[in-house]
């Protein structure tokens, strides 16, 4: 995949685009702590979605130095800031202006992307977290209007508990599956395959198909 660079005001984040020949939407990878878009498990999940036929950009929201304080990786405001210039960036692209977006984010990061889903000016086709803290969006979970899927392992309780207490919290469309077997980074056979599936008909069916997201 191309490597970019977006400026993000005072700072660039790197990322890698994907653009089928063909496509009407791109998914915006906002991944967690201790993995980068050149992750193994962001790139499989990634291949998925593109086979179905959607654009992939996969991103560094920290810069290698911030990456070295921990606590950024939990700044979510942040990130979420972040994802937002890369939203923009996206809409300043003669290829990508008018295309659909989805954010699929894992641990942290899914936190971030419904941080910056829940602004008034987002548009947010779909969100999928995979072992996500959703939850670190707090209050702001309230104001998302993406459908969102949350996918969880069945051997993570935890942040299956997190999950939960998010989805508790959502008002949009809002789905919870749950990986028997799973365990925080789906390291277990197939059970990484069986959550791309999920994303990529997740995905597929609110920004592939003719009917407007927000109605569910």
């Amino acid at each position: 995949m191309p490597d970019v660079e977006i400026d993000a005001g005072n700072v660039s984040v790197h990322g890698s685009l994907h653009l089928p020949a063909q496509f009407e939407a791109v998914v915006v990878f906002a991944h967690g702590s201790g993995s980068s878009r050149h992750s193994p498990r962001n790139r499989f999940v990634a291949s998925v979605l593109q086979n179905a036929g959607l654009g992939t950009l996969l991103l560094d929201l920290l810069t290698p130095d911030e990456e070295a304080n921990r606590g950024n990786v939990f700044d979510i405001a942040l990130l979420a800031r972040r994802l937002a210039a890369a939203i923009r960036w996206l809409g300043t692209r003669d290829d990508t202006a008018s295309s659909r977006i989805g954010y699929f984010g894992a641990s942290t990061g899914a936190g971030a992307a419904l941080w910056a889903a829940a602004e008034p000016d987002a548009r947010i086709g779909a969100i999928v977290s995979r072992g996500g803290r959703p939850d670190l969006a707090g209050p702001r979970l309230t104001a998302v209007r993406a459908p969102t899927l949350l996918i969880v392992g069945g051997a993570d309780p935890q942040v299956l508990a997190f999950n939960r207490q998010a989805m508790a919290l959502m008002r949009a469309p809002t789905r919870l599956e749950i990986i028997p077997g799973a365990t925080h980074l789906f390291e277990e056979t197939g059970t990484l395959a069986q959550a791309a599936t999920l994303a990529a008909d997740w995905f597929t069916y609110y920004l592939l198909q003719d009917h407007d997201a927000a109605e569910g």
